[in-house]
């Protein structure tokens, strides 16, 4: 299976070689018809520290890097 791929803003640099990225998806709701926003809120890997809150990036799936991170940074 794919590794999935999702693009988001970083929302919090201030761990150490850890970044929080909210990615946004929209959809049409069902019943109601209209285009709903949702975001999500993803716990990532960036090992040269090398983004800061408020860059667009991409991220990918990996092996767990520790309890909350699964994500690791792809590129800007």
């Amino acid at each position: 299976m794919p590794k999935r791929i999702l693009q988001g803003t970083v929302t919090s640099a201030a761990n150490d070689q850890s970044i929080t990225v909210s990615v946004e998806r929209r959809f049409t709701h069902p019943v109601l018809k209209k285009t709903v926003r949702k975001t999500k809120k993803y716990r990532a890997h960036d090992s040269e520290n090398a983004f800061k809150k408020g860059d667009f990036v991409r991220i990918i799936e990996c092996a767990p890097y520790s309890k909350s991170k699964r994500w690791e940074v792809l590129e800007a």
